[in-house]
């Protein structure tokens, strides 16, 4: 494992006691914002480096008395007990280091706008796409997040063709973004007279929320339509209101909003527009760098099947890291999804650790 520079560690060191000092002064709003933010990314990282140089200072000090052919023989055998428990720890603060020091995804911040539409499996695969919004619903809830819906298309016995919602919080995205790909289910449908499972399919995309000032889109790029509210989803519209489809001329992008007044249909739309623009930047970005090394996970490739819900043996497998979790039940309710999301989060950060090993070694 290649070691972390010291001068890089004091850097960020010095930076962090620079900002406290700027801020102590009393600074403009704007620049006090802009530092508090950098102040409170780098706490972490600070923390953890005077962590790590206390342990290797007192490691030091250890080994120093273990060295000493004089020292008493009872004082050294406690040395020797403290130093093996010093040993992983200053392994474990040197790996939180380095997760600290990865580089982080500008996004992960954002709240974010989610699309969750059926795949095969008709009707079943609608039913589907309606508990997979409900598992998002629960598990916001639990985080204390707000959803808004942006349009809706139902079917007849109550499941979703489309739902696009928006989802405000802090750092939606980070927790979010690894939902995105095909979701599969294995179950009897309820319409289902012989009891055979049926295999369906729902896809769930996630954006980053995209405010103005991260994207500019200019008014001679885009059309905007009005027109009355009606079609599938349409029960769930007050009629009087008009819905609002904007065009992205250059990419062809369109997007329809038609859930609310046509004032809020219009920043909703445009909302919608704005993110998935700068998700296709994005995604032009992380191409290319997928192409320069190989095994990521959780690219958010909408095509690729990233989990099964098998309902007959009530388990949950994601395919990307081969996790099953036999409790089906509680990831449906919101409340297990983060043993999920967590283990990508961490299987992300070991292959960005080893990326950066490479790159460290080469």
């Amino acid at each position: 494992m290649t070691a972390i520079p010291a001068e890089k560690l004091d850097k960020l060191i010095q930076r962090w006691e620079s900002i406290q000092s700027e801020l102590n002064k009393g600074v403009a709003q704007a620049t006090r914002v802009q530092l508090s933010r950098e102040f409170a990314e780098l706490n972490p990282v600070v923390s953890t480096i005077q962590a790590l140089r206390k342990a290797e200072a007192e490691s030091s000090e250890l080994e120093a008395l273990l060295a000493d052919p004089a020292a008493d023989k009872e004082l050294a055998s406690m040395a020797r007990e403290e130093l093996a428990g010093l040993e992983s720890r200053l392994t474990d603060l040197e790996q939180d280091l380095r997760v600290h020091l990865l580089p982080k995804d500008a996004a992960d911040e954002k709240s974010a706008i989610m699309e969750v539409r059926a795949g095969t499996g008709g009707d079943e695969a609608a039913l589907f796409a309606a508990d997979l919004f409900r598992m998002y619903s629960r598990y916001a809830e639990e985080h204390g997040w707000k959803i808004e819906i942006i349009s809706i298309s139902e079917n007849d016995l109550g499941g979703y063709k489309e739902i696009v919602v928006s989802i405000s919080g802090k750092g939606v995205f980070a927790r979010l973004k690894y939902e995105s790909g095909v979701h599969r289910v294995q179950r009897v449908p309820a319409t289902e007279a012989s009891g055979r499972i049926h295999t369906s399919a729902a896809t769930v995309a996630v954006l980053p929320e995209v405010e103005e000032i991260d994207l500019e889109i200019r008014p001679e790029d885009i059309r905007i339509d009005t027109m009355r509210a009606g079609g599938a989803g349409g029960q769930h519209v007050n009629k009087t209101d008009s819905a609002v489809r904007i065009t992205h001329l250059p990419t062809g992008l369109i997007v329809v909003s038609a859930e609310k007044s046509q004032h809020q249909n219009r920043r909703l739309a445009m909302q919608v527009l704005r993110s998935r623009l700068y998700e296709q930047q994005r995604q032009k970005a992380a191409d290319s760098r997928a192409a320069q090394r190989k095994g990521q996970i959780g690219s958010g490739d909408r095509s690729q099947r990233i989990r099964t819900y098998n309902f007959p043996q009530g388990r949950v497998t994601d395919h990307r890291i081969g996790l099953t979790l036999h409790k089906l039940d509680e990831v449906l309710e919101g409340t297990a999804l983060d043993e999920l999301i967590d283990a990508l989060v961490t299987e992300h950060q070991a292959s960005e650790l080893a990326a950066m090993e490479e790159g460290g070694s080469a």
